[in-house]
């Protein structure tokens, strides 16, 4: 199996700015009703400055990343991540990455990914993902 993606390479970003609305139809469609996604009030009681993405949004990002690399017809196999800060509604998330290994038998390739949050970069999440691409 030949594959084209070599160790090192780039992932390219994919961004998001989630807005309230996008909160709630996202909190909607995965029956998240935790109050730190949509109000301020409570957020501010458990230590934040604001409502808060839900930690499955980060995951969508970063499967958005790995699809968008894998390319048409390929697949992602896995994606994985841990949340190391809250991000606020309104900022802007950006997911990218590196190619940390891949496998020339298996055609998987793993990615290496971050997002990224705010005008401050902050570190919201890290992760992987293994895809096959196309």
């Amino acid at each position: 199996m030949t594959v084209l993606a070599r160790v090192g390479q780039r992932v390219p970003a994919v961004e998001l700015t989630p807005d309230a609305i996008t909160l709630l139809r996202f909190g909607a469609v995965t029956r998240n009703t935790h109050r730190i996604h949509y109000d301020a009030e409570f957020a501010g009681s458990e230590g934040l400055a604001g409502p808060v993405v839900m930690a499955q949004l980060h995951g969508c990002l970063f499967h958005r990343a790995a699809a968008e690399f894998a390319g048409d017809g390929g697949r992602v196999l896995e994606v994985g991540w841990q949340n190391r800060a809250p991000a606020p509604v309104g900022e802007r998330l950006v997911v990218s990455g590196v190619v940390a290994a891949v496998d020339p038998d298996s055609g998987e390739v793993t990615l290496d990914l971050v997002e990224h949050c705010g005008p401050g970069n902050t570190v919201c999440c890290r992760g992987r993902a293994v895809i096959i691409p196309a």
